[in-house]
């Protein structure tokens, strides 16, 4: 396995989550990573990334609410999700690219519900 993903759970509106993406073996702690999410019915959507040199990227409907980070030595990416709505339910994955190569973990399940 080189990439987990791990976090998701059910909580109500309004509340926190954080997501972890862990890498393995041959993926660098500095790969470009993004986290993707796809809701029952609905196509796979872009949620957020951090490029090699720190950079951040978000989707609209997630910005300022969602922070996406790294930590280098535990090779971890973290998606911080706040003030969660129902819309946010989804499974979420996340994918770090090598080389021009996506390495996809599994997804992890969040529920926005009260």
């Amino acid at each position: 396995v080189q990439l987990q993903a791990s976090g998701g759970g059910l909580v109500q509106p309004g509340e926190s989550l954080r997501l972890s993406c862990a890498a393995s073996g041959s993926i660098p702690s500095s790969a470009l990573t993004a986290w993707y999410r796809q809701a029952p019915g609905k196509q796979r959507e872009f949620v957020a990334r951090i490029t090699p040199g720190g950079t951040t990227d978000y989707a609209d409907s997630v910005k300022g609410r969602f922070s996406i980070s790294r930590d280098i030595a535990k090779k971890t990416v973290y998606l911080q999700m706040n003030s969660l709505r129902p819309e946010d339910t989804a499974v979420y994955s996340c994918v770090a690219y090598v080389g021009g190569t996506g390495f996809w973990g599994q997804g992890t399940l969040v529920t926005v519900s009260s």
